[in-house]
């Protein structure tokens, strides 16, 4: 049964009203995807930050399948749903010994959603994206026909899929491999560098350490532009834990969760507020420099133990801008985003840097490329959208893109600079299988893919 929603990507920015119906995993939608002549797209749980999953004709709800179907012991295979949350699978697998071997930076996320974006985390230099560990899925296309995809059997499907943001047709089930890991605890070292330059060097000597991520301080100037706190991290195994940890290896404390009750006036983040926030953050960062056991929720999903973070940027919403940089051409262009950045000052207090490695070519719209990617959030505001296409403009003039998963504003033109040849060929596959007419989102309209 269909239902109007008010809906919006995590940023809350745009805002659209859209029918919406459950997905049915039996394909029961008649003849065709059953959308007669509506378009269609698929949302997880909303956690892209724009309007890749927003269609006000219908928009497909894909939590409604979230059943885990199999797990083989043996390989670590786990079959499931499309909607089945990864918070879902770590409540599960975690205590068993068992961890995704790529992660973003929330898991408030459906497999669904993770596989349409391609997510990459804070090992991609050394594990890929996720569709590097999807084995296959199943994908309802245009024409009704629910197809098997994997890297060998409807393999241009499978590879148009991952990144493809649900242009391609609706996921329904997949099968996913999970890693053993020895503890639900990480062992991080927090690396403080005064700039730029330290942090690059930070990355490019711990390419053979499996996680690593920066807080960048965008505001920072002069000697100290760019400075940052590196966070390297390995999962630790048992003896090397202490106390009950050591005898348990996977019991967590319970999380104290935080929330964010109303949304934070438009006058609470500015300049000042947020030069005092990265002062005071950096040198917390460097009092705890070294190393330190964190559980694995602390460093990989530090912003989901504070319900509705979103409320931080006010009511107007906010936009997050991640642009990947290709490793000749990153040192620069990331000085002159800073600068940009502080020279607008526009300073966002969750800037993450990390350090992709080889992209993945098969995947056209696949986001990452080797060299570095930048994320940033900026309260919506004309002055912010200014300063984006600033950003934008060095983003594409170093031979970089922009991750459709964070997009709420480029223009075509920036999308096709930044994929090139890759788009084009995504939109022939889209118009060869019929997916084109019927899988389209705001976004999918805005940039003609």
């Amino acid at each position: 049964m269909s239902m109007t929603k008010s809906l919006s990507g995590w940023g809350r920015w745009p805002v659209r009203d859209c029918q919406t119906i459950p997905l049915r995993v039996d394909a029961g939608f008649g003849d065709g995807p059953g959308f007669g002549a509506r378009t269609a797209i698929a949302r997880g749980n909303g956690r892209s930050y724009g309007d890749p999953a927003l269609n006000p004709d219908m928009t497909v709800e894909a939590t409604a399948a979230r059943r885990m179907l199999s797990f083989d012991i043996e390989t670590g295979e786990l079959v499931l749903e499309a909607g089945v949350m990864l918070a879902d699978v770590l409540s599960v697998f975690v205590p068993r010994g068992w961890f995704p071997p790529v992660t973003p930076g929330t898991k408030l996320v459906t497999i669904g959603g993770m596989i349409g974006a391609d997510v990459h985390g804070k090992n991609h230099h050394g594990a890929g994206s996720f569709a590097d560990h999807v084995n296959w899925f199943d994908l309802l296309c245009a024409d009704g026909r629910v197809r098997r995809c994997s890297p060998q059997e409807n393999a241009d499907l499978f590879h148009a899929t991952c990144g493809g943001m649900g242009l391609t047709g609706h996921i329904l089930a997949a099968s996913i491999r999970l890693q053993r890991v020895g503890s639900a605890w990480i062992r991080q070292t927090t690396v403080p560098v005064p700039d730029l330059d330290g942090a690059m060097e930070v990355f490019e000597t711990n390419l053979d350490t499996t996680y690593s991520v920066a807080w960048i301080d965008c505001l920072a100037g002069g000697a100290d532009r760019g400075r940052s706190l590196v966070y390297l991290g390995e999962h630790a195994e048992p003896d090397a834990l202490e106390g009950t940890s050591r005898s348990d290896p996977f019991h967590l404390p319970p999380r104290r969760r935080k929330r964010m009750p109303m949304d934070a006036p438009g006058w609470a983040l500015n300049r000042l507020s947020l030069r005092a926030f990265n002062h005071v953050y950096y040198r917390a960062g460097c009092r705890a420099a070294g190393p330190g056991i964190v559980d694995y929720d602390s460093y990989f999903y530090p912003l989901d133990s504070i319900d509705n973070w979103n409320r931080l940027y006010g009511a107007r919403g906010f936009a997050q801008y991640q642009c990947a940089l290709p490793l000749s051409t990153a040192r620069d262009a990331l000085l002159e985003q800073l600068d940009a950045i502080s020279g607008a000052g526009l300073g966002s207090f969750l800037a993450v840097l990390k350090r992709l490695g080889p992209g993945a070519a098969a995947r056209p719209l696949s986001f990452p490329i080797e060299g570095y990617t930048l994320a940033l959030d900026f309260p919506v505001s004309s002055r912010a959208l200014t300063l984006l296409d600033r950003l934008d403009e060095i983003t594409i003039a170093a031979g970089g893109r922009l991750y459709l998963a964070k997009d709420s504003r480029m223009t075509q033109s920036t999308a096709e600079a930044g994929y090139g040849a890759a788009l084009t060929r995504f939109r022939t596959l889209r118009a060869e299988t019929g997916a084109s007419a019927i899988f389209q989102s705001l976004q999918s309209r805005r940039l003609a893919l």
